[in-house]
């Protein structure tokens, strides 16, 4: 069983890559990452970012070997950047080897996957990559999302770091600052595709807004496990923030836990906030209803007994075109549902 974010951040575990071995060789070989003399297809001049750490990143050419966190690349690949990206860690690929979500609509067969699972990154595979910036989420200040504790000061020797802010900010809010990155990486923020899904976040926000507007049903963002249900903070999470500034009434849980995302709930007390409609977080290391569907407990709640269940993303991909899609659902589910609870 996973755990939300606020319990995965303070997780301790051992490299999937088995341990340092060879990590001096390598280290050596790549000149301690950040003043490596072999960069491959240098492009440009000097190029900095100042990322939200308030840390300004600096190489004397444009990134040309980026390793990102999964959900990263699929957003900066939504802005066009793709062939820069050469790695990936955190969810990538399901059992079946088709991509998870997360990856959004990068090709996940040309990267190379660092890690697959939360504490799983292997620093040799990544050393070996040669990478000039590693890209992540920023959950908790100064903490890179799935960037092992453990292996840390290693991984960050090897490369510079960029960590863009994925809480306390509303969702559009960290959709530009992903723009401005990936200007900087050179894309072109005026190209056909990234415009398009401009227009279309833009015409779901407006919906969503609308049918909240029209329909104002309680809606509680939540997360299940074998042990507890989780009541998710719209004070904390950019996606639901954002939600909850479009008009739609979600729910604030009034007992949260030490992080601040979630207040958790034994399953006798699921139905402690009156919802008619569940965001239920559909992150591949989660429970879905067809699992919960055996806990008398979910099945008691009015949102389930209405069939007012819809799919969460929990970590949502910060572009337009990863975040219009789950307006746009959310704005149905909001329009169609009755007042249950």
């Amino acid at each position: 069983m996973s755990t939300p974010r606020s319990v995965s951040l303070s997780r301790r575990g051992v490299l999937a890559a088995g341990g340092a071995v060879g990590i001096g060789a390598l280290l050596a070989a790549c000149g301690g990452g950040k003043d490596s003399g072999s960069q491959g297809n240098v492009k440009g001049g000097a190029w900095s970012f100042t990322d939200d750490r308030k840390k300004k990143v600096s190489l004397d050419h444009t990134p040309q070997r980026i390793v990102a966190f999964t959900g990263t690349a699929a957003a900066l690949y939504d802005f066009g950047i793709d062939k820069q990206v050469v790695g990936v860690f955190g969810p990538t690929t399901l059992k079946d080897g088709k991509p998870d979500p997360q990856a959004g609509d990068i090709d996940v067969d040309r990267l190379t996957v660092i890690g697959n699972t939360y504490n799983q990154f292997a620093v040799e595979k990544y050393a070996g990559l040669n990478p000039d910036l590693l890209i992540t989420n920023m959950f908790e200040p100064n903490a890179l999302w799935f960037v092992p504790d453990e292996s840390k000061d290693k991984i960050t020797k090897l490369a510079e770091t960029v960590a863009i802010a994925a809480s306390r900010t509303p969702l559009v809010k960290i959709i530009e600052r992903y723009a401005e990155l990936a200007q900087s990486l050179g894309a072109d923020l005026k190209a056909k595709k990234v415009t398009d899904a401009k227009a279309r976040f833009e015409k779901a926000a407006a919906e969503l807004r609308k049918a909240a507007k029209s329909n104002p049903v309680r809606v509680l963002a939540c997360s299940g496990s074998a042990d507890l249900f989780y009541a998710s903070n719209p004070g904390i999470s950019a996606d639901i923030m954002y939600f909850k500034s479009l008009g739609v009434d979600i729910i604030v849980p009034d007992n949260l836990d030490k992080g601040g995302y979630f207040e958790n709930l034994s399953w006798e007390n699921a139905d402690k906030y009156p919802a008619d409609v569940l965001l239920l977080d559909n992150r591949t290391s989660t429970l879905q209803p067809k699992d919960l569907a055996a806990k008398p407990a979910w099945n008691k709640l009015p949102a389930v007994k209405a069939g007012q269940v819809t799919g969460w993303s929990s970590e949502p991909r910060f572009s337009y075109a990863g975040a219009a899609p789950l307006m746009e659902e959310l704005a149905k589910v909001i329009q169609n549902a009755k007042k249950v609870a």
